[in-house]
């Protein structure tokens, strides 16, 4: 598979087309941004570790039926997968409080949710990323009615499979952001990535924060936390 020329870069990962226009490169990057770009930094090795922790987490969903834009990883940093059209919605699901969520309602972070929420973002950097609900989305022409009930019914099932399989290397699943893509015949499938940069990965037991949030809140150690997510997923 040969990179072509480089079709995006942003905060996390580069993304390249190659001589199959049917399919793309996505490189992952060290570099560590929060607060919509306002704190910068650098994690050494990230790139890594959120190439090979998405591609495995995707490996996961797709053996329960999850459709996901992984085709190949080629190197610790590259991988191939296919081309899509990514719906400008950011999908947060969350099962228990912290962050935004916790500051909005006034919940006390860690507080388990008696039901687990379902948040749309609309993804614009310009706007911060403002929160939206489905009738702004079709309003603005964003996604229809039967492709947010696919996403949203998507979204439920990750949840689900994640938080199972997670558990049983005693990590919790907080929350998680995703975004979904059409392909070029239409289908929705899940794109982007699954990693500590996108999601809140807590221990079950002690319920240190082994992600992004350790970055995002000067609590050190930020490099541990990302190679302990692999250490547990991959015995790496």
């Amino acid at each position: 598979m040969d990179k072509l020329a480089l079709l995006y870069e942003g905060k996390a990962k580069r993304v390249w087309t190659t001589n199959d226009s049917e399919l793309l490169v996505v490189d992952y990057k060290d570099d560590a941004t929060a607060f919509n770009g306002l704190k910068k930094g650098t994690i050494d090795q990230k790139g890594c570790i959120n190439n090979r922790v998405s591609n495995h987490l995707m490996k996961v969903l797709e053996a329960k039926d999850i459709p996901t834009h992984l085709v190949e990883e080629i190197s610790d940093r590259e991988t191939v997968v296919r081309k899509v059209e990514i719906i400008p919605i950011e999908v947060i699901v969350r099962n228990i409080a912290a962050g935004s969520l916790s500051k909005r309602l006034g919940i006390e972070e860690g507080t388990k949710l008696s039901k687990t929420v379902l948040e749309f973002c609309y993804k614009n950097d310009e706007l911060g990323d403002p929160m939206i609900n489905n009738y702004h989305i079709y309003a603005l022409g964003l996604a229809s009615q039967d492709e947010i009930e696919t996403i949203a019914s998507y979204s439920f099932q990750i949840n689900e499979i994640l938080s199972k399989y997670l558990a049983k290397v005693n990590i919790e699943l907080i929350d998680f952001k995703i975004e979904f893509g059409r392909t070029s015949n239409g289908e929705m499938i899940l794109a982007d990535e699954i990693s500590p940069d996108t999601c809140r990965f807590w221990d079950s037991i002690t319920k240190e924060k082994l992600d992004k949030d350790r970055f995002r809140r000067d609590l050190g150690n930020v490099e541990g936390a990302y190679h302990e997510i692999l250490k547990r997923l991959l015995g790496e």
